[in-house]
Parts: C-alpha cells; sequence; structure tokens
C-alpha cells in the first residue's frame, strides 16, 4: 500500500506538468484566481510568520535540507543498484512533492496575464518613443546626481549601511500603493542573504525564497544597487514572478522613493536598461546619448561592471545557461532576453505619464 502511494506521489509529476501547459492558455484565470485571490493569503501568511525573524528562514532551510539530501544518498548510495526501481521512485517523489509545493506557494504566478495588459498599456514601442524616453532619464537622473554630489563628475556614494537601506526599500512601495493598491506591501520581510558569497559568485544580486516568501538580497552588491535590487525581490514577493515585470515594478518603486538616494539608484537603473536598447537597435544615436549623461553617474555603472568582474568565474555562465533554461521552462519563452521587456514597460507607462 505505501509503495502504492509512492508511486502515485512521484508519477504525480506528469499531471502537473500537464497542468501548468494548460494554465499557461488561460492568464486571465490565474490572474483572478491564484495571484489576486489564493497567493495574496499564502504571501502575507508567511510574512506574518517568518517576516519579523532578523535571519532568513529560508537560508537555514535550504542549509538543513541539502545536509539532509547529501546523508540520504550517502545512506542509499548501495539502494542504486540492489534496489533500483524504489530509490528512483523515492528520488522522484521527492522531487514531485518539491514541484508541488513551488507551484503552489508562489510559482503559479509565471502563468498569470502579462503586466502590460494588466496596465492596459502598449507591448510595442519605437525607437524615437524610446530615444525620447532615454533622454528625459538623463535629464532626470543628471539632475538628481548634482544635487546629491554638486560635482557632475563624482559617482554617488549613499550614506546608509546596507541594513537601514533594507528598512528603507518599504517606502518607495509606500508611495506606489497610492496609485496602485495591489502593491501594498505588509507585512514586510527583505533580508540579507547568508548565502551573499555564492550568490555573487552565481552572478546572482538576490532572490526570493518561494517556501517562506522572503526576499534576499545578497549582502555583497554596491550600496548603489541596493534599492532597486530589495525593490526587485520585493515585486517577486508581490506574486510578479517574471524578471522583467519584477525590474519594471522595482525601478518604479526606487524612482517614486520619497529618499534622494533610491530616487537616483532607480533612475539610474531604468536608464541603463534604456541605454542597453538603444545600442542594439542604434549605435550611433546611443553614442550621440552618452556623452550626455554625468559622469558621475557612469562611474556609478563602473563601479558594478567592476563589481561583478572581480567575482567572474567559469561557472558564472553555467549558472546563467541553467536560469535561462528555468525562465524558458517558467512561461518566459525568451528566457534571459525577457528582460528587455523592462524597457517596453518603462516607455509605454510614462509615455501616459511623463516624468517630474
Amino acid at each position: 500500500m505505501l509503495k502504492h502511494k509512492k508511486s502515485l506521489i512521484a508519477f504525480s509529476i506528469i499531471p502537473q506538468v500537464l497542468l501548468l501547459k494548460l494554465l499557461a492558455n488561460y492568464p486571465a484565470f490565474v490572474e483572478s484566481v491564484y495571484s489576486n485571490g489564493i497567493y495574496i493569503y499564502i504571501s502575507k501568511g508567511m510574512r506574518y510568520v517568518f517576516g519579523w525573524l532578523p535571519i532568513s528562514v529560508g537560508d537555514i532551510f535550504y542549509t538543513l535540507l541539502t545536509l539532509y539530501v547529501i546523508r540520504w544518498f550517502i545512506v542509499n548510495r548501495k539502494r542504486i543498484f540492489k534496489d533500483t526501481k524504489h530509490w528512483f521512485l523515492d528520488v522522484l517523489s521527492a522531487i514531485s512533492i518539491g514541484y508541488f509545493a513551488f507551484h503552489l506557494l508562489w510559482a503559479f504566478n509565471y502563468y498569470r496575464l502579462p503586466l502590460h495588459e494588466s496596465l492596459n498599456i502598449d507591448k510595442d514601442y519605437t525607437t524615437e518613443e524610446l530615444v525620447d524616453f532615454a533622454e528625459q532619464l538623463i535629464t532626470k537622473t543628471n539632475a538628481i546626481h548634482l544635487s546629491i554630489t554638486k560635482n557632475d563628475s563624482v559617482k554617488v556614494d549613499i550614506p546608509f549601511s546596507k541594513s537601514e537601506l533594507l528598512k528603507m526599500i518599504p517606502e518607495g512601495y509606500d508611495q506606489l500603493s497610492k496609485t496602485f493598491p495591489y502593491l501594498d506591501y505588509n507585512p514586510r520581510s527583505i533580508k540579507k542573504s547568508i548565502y551573499s558569497l555564492p550568490l555573487t559568485y552565481m552572478g546572482f544580486s538576490g532572490y526570493l525564497n518561494p517556501f517562506t516568501n522572503e526576499a534576499q538580497v545578497d549582502g555583497l552588491i554596491p550600496s548603489y544597487k541596493f534599492p532597486t535590487t530589495g525593490s526587485h525581490e520585493v515585486a517577486h514577493q508581490l506574486g510578479y514572478a517574471a524578471e522583467n515585470e519584477a525590474n519594471f515594478i522595482g525601478s518604479m518603486a526606487a524612482m517614486q522613493h520619497p529618499n534622494l538616494y533610491f530616487q537616483y539608484s532607480g533612475h539610474a537603473f531604468a536608464l541603463r536598461h534604456c541605454l542597453n536598447e538603444i545600442h542594439k537597435r542604434d549605435s550611433e544615436i546611443y553614442k550621440t546619448l552618452f556623452p550626455k549623461i554625468n559622469k558621475g553617474v557612469l562611474k556609478n555603472y563602473q563601479e558594478v561592471r567592476n563589481f561583478w568582474n572581480s567575482y567572474e568565474n567559469p561557472l558564472e555562465p553555467i549558472f546563467e545557461k541553467t536560469f535561462d533554461s528555468f525562465l524558458k521552462a517558467s512561461n518566459q519563452s525568451d528566457g534571459m532576453k525577457s528582460y528587455s521587456y523592462v524597457v517596453a514597460l518603462l516607455v509605454n507607462y510614462y509615455k501616459s505619464n511623463p516624468l517630474d
């Protein structure tokens, strides 16, 4: 009887995969029933349970799970050959349960309505519209930069500790929720990961733990990146699984933050994405825009590049390829390339809502 149940659990992964293929055709259903219904209670519940704790419960959970898995494989190593069938069922059962929990607790959000449909804005945009928005961003970013540094050639150094920045991140969502009530961020649960060093070597600046709903930020990244990275992870917490959509919401939360340093980080983040897209479309236009940016802003960009370059390693491309495959398997057909969708969201949203 027990073996029969184990087989059912193990092979339940097949109908689970088929269900996800089906759900991909009904994003409005996922949006209304799961993302704006079931998930809200799951997310808030876990943040109430784990958010008040100063340490990352999710990181500790992963540590214990990893140790358990290693021990299990060592203890059961001989069963691979002596009892192959049931060894395989044990492994597949664990994968099936994890797969089910991952989607129930968070990942069904990958199948919700695209954000441009929810916002009722266009998905496509012209190069002229992109350039116009980039010029607005250059003007705004330069102005904020100059108001902080009083010198257009000096990079911005944020005067807050990283722990202070984490506590300040929700204030951007307090502002954003005045326009979008569904982005109200309470209770709060955002922490530095105890695995910051491995995350850095893997090329990731943060992640959301789907099993505890804790937003994790790489504690090693430059402070200048904390406002946008933290805001990005909060967007994941609020149910926006797609990386491009979390980038868009996170950048807006930083741009609308009452603190000037957050505003600078948010606008510079949006500008960098727009510049990258302009470079792909028309390198000559890019060459005309680049000199208009304050040298101090460019120094902040270089600061981030230097940071990631210092942690380059042969395994990083493997992690990136794995994540790219994961995105494609999670209803993001363009994988890592889908990150450029954030530019479409920025251009078309601010076309109707010009920067101040």
